[in-house]
């Protein structure tokens, strides 16, 4: 019974830490642009820095 006064404590602060950080990245635009990244890898770009290295 005495673990459960521990362990009710640190599982609420590992929820309010967690609640926290989502939060964080929901107020500093983590979640605003879902589709660019996924669209983005698909674009090839020509760059001529780029092709130079691979080209080595």
């Amino acid at each position: 019974m005495t673990t459960l006064t521990y362990l009710i404590p640190v599982a609420l602060f590992l929820g309010a830490l967690g609640l926290s950080g989502f939060l964080w990245a929901l107020r500093s635009g983590q979640y605003e642009d879902l589709d660019g990244a996924a669209e983005r890898i698909l674009i090839e770009r020509d760059d001529g820095a780029e092709n130079a290295r691979r080209s080595k």
